[in-house]
């Protein structure tokens, strides 16, 4: 007799990205050349001084259980940190460290939402997002933003999807897939909708440090007074530092969401990792000219590949504010042949492209947006060049 699993994780959908990921590891090791633009994983090293850290704290004997919440040290230069950039006010007792972004919205989802409740997510989204939201036994509410305003929610759209069971708004700016970003003036429209109808805001802002151009960045807790107090903002050292494997996320929250997501957190893995911590207050508190040099090289790329996307026949982009992804629009090329092989929706215009020419990108209908393709430029420039050519010999096959 087989084992039965449970109906809610049964329901969950895989993580497009990662398996998108996983085919091109496969093809690799099958000895194909593959040029990998699948996972929004920074390609630079962590920082040395960091992982010098890391290294103190072993040797220091900071190898046992911490506090389920995380180092009161980190706790309290995340504080500041907030304090310092965008002058909100948080104890360190608001902040829960947790074993990744992904980590800290799981907590959040799950110590917020009850069975029944909604939980409005703009499209195109995170993949993750709405399979945490199911977890909970809520619904997630996918609201589809249009490319001619950079797949930005408007208040209106905001409005048109409340409903009695609306409970939680969640905004990730920078945005994963689509690069875009919300301006202060943005947010601020949004939350006088979210003040008005007493909603709760969960602002995913893991992106926060890489911001390009004139581009102006607002924590949303910020931009309205009184909107700290509902809102749970999403951060952590993955992307800024290169420090993915690490797993260190947190939450910054009103004290009784914190409080709750610390006892979660207890009962489900006792504590982040103990060296991960020390390394990512090293991060915090030590030099920042690495966050300036990635980020410099980020903005490289992003010109880069703004240059190739123009230059692909019959393929838009919306403008890319921040992060490291392009999310382009592939409809005028669906509905064709490729090397023989009929292409009619993106999950099978990047398998295709992946097979036939090697180039990973993970396909838009896993982020709610059939007809457009993300790639992440976090890469090397050489990486991209031959990616590219990649993909304009695809279009022309």
């Amino acid at each position: 007799m087989a084992v039965g699993i449970s109906k809610i994780v049964s329901a969950l959908e895989p993580s497009a990205t990662l398996a998108m990921a996983a085919k091109a590891r496969e093809l690799k090791a099958a000895g194909k050349t593959v040029y990998d633009f699948s996972v929004g994983e920074p390609d630079f090293t962590t920082p040395a001084h960091i992982c010098e850290a890391a290294q103190k704290a072993m040797a220091a004997g900071h190898t046992h259980y911490t506090a389920s919440g995380g180092i009161q040290e980190l706790r309290v230069a995340i504080a500041k940190q907030y304090q310092a950039t965008h002058g909100l006010e948080y104890s360190p007792q608001q902040v829960v460290v947790s074993n990744g972004a992904k980590h800290s919205l799981h907590n959040a989802f799950t110590v917020l939402c009850d069975p029944g409740d909604e939980v409005i997510i703009p499209a195109p989204y995170w993949v993750s997002y709405a399979e945490l939201v199911k977890l909970t036994g809520a619904k997630p509410v996918i609201v589809p933003t249009e490319e001619k305003n950079d797949f930005k929610l408007t208040p209106a759209q905001l409005r048109a999807a409340i409903t009695p069971k609306t409970k939680i708004l969640l905004l990730c700016s920078p945005s994963n897939p689509t690069g875009s970003m919300y301006s202060p003036d943005d947010l601020g429209a949004l939350a006088d909708v979210v003040l008005e109808k007493n909603l709760v805001v969960m602002s995913d802002e893991i992106y926060e440090r890489l911001i390009y151009g004139d581009n102006k960045f607002a924590s949303f807790a910020a931009v309205r007074p009184g909107l700290a107090e509902r809102t749970i903002t999403i951060n952590g050292v993955s992307k800024a530092y290169a420090m993915t494997g690490w797993r260190i996320g947190w939450t910054l929250a009103p004290l009784n969401v914190s409080k709750a997501m610390d006892s979660l957190q207890s009962q489900e893995t006792s504590n982040p990792c103990s060296v991960s911590q020390y390394a990512a207050l090293a991060a915090l508190e030590g030099p920042q000219q690495c966050v300036s040099d990635m980020l410099a090289q980020f903005a490289k790329r992003r010109e880069y590949v703004r240059e190739r996307i123009a230059a692909l026949p019959d393929v838009t982009c919306p403008n890319m504010g921040g992060a490291f992804y392009a999310f382009f629009n592939i409809q005028k090329h669906l509905g064709r042949k490729y090397g023989g092989v009929q292409v009619d929706n993106s999950a099978q215009w990047c398998l295709e492209l992946l097979a036939q020419q090697g180039v990973a990108t993970v396909m838009g209908s896993a982020f709610g947006a059939e007809g457009y393709a993300r790639l992440s430029f976090a890469t090397d420039m050489k990486t991209l060049e031959k990616g590219f050519a990649g993909i304009e010999a695809f279009l022309k096959s």
